[in-house]
Parts: C-alpha cells; structure tokens; sequence
C-alpha cells in the first residue's frame, strides 16, 4: 500500500466563496468570473480554464466602487 494521492492535472478554481454578481457588470466580486464559466466549469476542459484565468486580472477594474452605503451617508454623498 502506498501513501500517493490521487490527484487529477487540472486548472484550479478561482473561487475564494465570496459569491456577489456585480449587479451591472455581471462578474463574481470574488474571483471576477461570468455567471456562465462559474456554472460551466466543472464541464472545461484545461485549457479553456487556463484561458479564463489569464484574464480574470483584467477584470477586476471593471468593478467600480458601489455608490451609496454607510460612507456615503457619512460623508453626505
């Protein structure tokens, strides 16, 4: 009997369980994935997750800081 693990060669998920669509952009707050590649992954292949996790940097500008809340009542805004 051996102590190996079995593990499969595969791109990891992004996923860091903060699961908010940006309510205009449409992209988790988390890890900047589309609804349809966050329901579509576990059916990639490798090299299409590789694709989308090169770009997910590119994304996160998009996100603009909400208007509204706590800091905006503070500040008058």
């Amino acid at each position: 009997m051996t102590n190996m693990v079995w593990k499969r060669n595969e791109v990891e998920s992004p996923c860091v369980q903060i699961c908010v669509v940006h309510p205009t952009e449409r992209i988790c707050t988390g890890c900047y994935r589309t609804i349809d590649e966050i329901t579509r992954w576990s059916k990639m292949d490798s090299s299409e997750r590789a694709e989308i996790m090169e770009d997910l940097p590119t994304r996160k500008p998009r996100l603009s800081k909400r208007r509204g809340g706590r800091a905006a009542r503070i500040n008058g805004s």
